[in-house]
């Protein structure tokens, strides 16, 4: 939050680490990996023995740039549905990168300019890029300079990347350059020549939203449970009752009556 946001960004500050159980008015709290991001958490209310669980954004697939979620029985599940309809199953992340690799060797003298979030996803695509034995120096935007950083300082290899700054933009050739969506189109990414504009999102999944962005190179890379991680999570927590939130609410809620669950929309 401190590098998002800044020093001041609250008047107090409390770490909870993870499986650590506080007390407060009445309920007991317990963060638990949520595998979004680098330090993401789910939260896990509790009192006379009724628990209630609150995902927030979360997914199930390994991903070496955060910690692997981490089941939790329930009462009741408070879930999100960013990708809740059954069109959305996300393909393996190692594959997806791999169209940016292949597209770097079909055109070595093209830049290619990919929109990935600042926080979470830039380094996790450049932890894909690195399994797949991409050794050269990344491009970033500024905005990704101290999150990598951090993401260094907790011992996640991202190899070297190098800050794209008005030294090195007019002269970048057939580089792999991160940035986040809102640069794509702007001042900014204008200075770079020869490029190929490619997003990792899961909303990529959806061709015609990656033609109205003008996408070149879409990667379906999300760090959102697709619909069978989110109908296998709600299966596996036991939960008697499911609140479901933030995204495609009703067909999760059928699914959910379908199979004999309770289940409501927070947003209906």
């Amino acid at each position: 939050m401190k590098i998002r946001y800044g020093e001041n960004c609250a008047k107090k500050f409390q770490i909870i680490k993870y499986g650590e159980r506080i007390y407060i008015d009445g309920i007991y709290i317990t963060l638990f990996p949520a595998g979004h991001i680098l330090g993401s958490a789910q939260v896990l209310l509790e009192k006379k023995d009724y628990k209630i669980l609150v995902t927030g954004d979360y997914k199930t697939t390994l991903d070496k740039t955060s910690q692997k979620f981490e089941l939790v029985k329930t009462n009741t599940l408070v879930t999100e549905a960013t990708f809740g309809l059954p069109i959305f199953c996300h393909p393996r992340p190692i594959e997806e990168t791999k169209k940016i690799i292949n597209s770097l060797k079909s055109k070595p003298h093209s830049n290619h300019l990919i929109g990935a979030y600042s926080l979470g996803k830039a380094q996790r695509i450049i932890s894909l890029l690195r399994e797949l034995g991409y050794s050269k120096q990344i491009y970033i935007h500024g905005s990704m300079t101290k999150i990598n950083n951090y993401y260094l300082s907790k011992k996640i290899n991202l190899g070297k990347y190098i800050q794209v700054d008005k030294n090195n933009i007019n002269s970048l050739k057939g580089e792999i350059i991160l940035a986040p969506p809102s640069a794509l189109k702007d001042i900014w990414s204008r200075k770079i020549s020869n490029k190929i504009i490619g997003m990792a999102s899961g909303w990529m999944n959806v061709k015609q939203r990656a033609k109205q962005k003008l996408i070149e190179l879409p990667i379906i890379i999300s760090d959102h449970a697709d619909w069978n991680e989110l109908t296998k999570t709600i299966l596996d927590t036991e939960a008697e009752k499911v609140l479901i939130t933030h995204g495609q609410e009703e067909c999760l809620k059928y699914w959910c009556k379908k199979n004999g669950i309770d289940a409501e929309a927070l947003n209906p």
